[in-house]
C-alpha cells in the first residue's frame, strides 16, 4: 500500500510540474450579439390592424413561393420533355 501511495504522490507532482510548464494563453471573451428581431410596435394602430397587416404580408410571401415553385416545376417539365424527343 505504501508503494501505491508513493507512486500516486509522484504522479501528482509530475502532473503539477507539467501543468506549470505549459503556457496558458489569455482567452478572448466571446460576445454573442443577437440581431434585433422584434418588429417595431406602433401603439397608434389597433392589434386587429397589425394582425391584418402581418397576414397580408404572409400571403404575399406565400404567393411568391407558390409562383417560384410553379415556375421551377414548369421549367423542369419542359427540360424533361425536350430530352425525351
Amino acid at each position: 500500500m505504501l508503494d501505491f501511495k508513493t507512486n500516486l504522490d509522484r504522479f501528482i507532482e509530475e502532473t503539477e510540474a507539467f501543468r506549470k510548464s505549459v503556457p496558458v494563453e489569455q482567452l478572448m471573451t466571446r460576445t454573442v450579439v443577437e440581431p434585433n428581431r422584434t418588429p417595431s410596435v406602433n401603439w397608434e394602430e389597433s392589434e386587429r390592424e397589425e394582425i391584418g397587416r402581418r397576414v397580408a404580408n404572409f400571403k404575399v410571401h406565400q404567393q411568391r413561393f407558390t409562383r417560384e415553385r410553379e415556375d421551377y416545376a414548369a421549367s423542369e417539365l419542359k427540360r424533361m420533355l425536350a430530352r425525351r424527343y
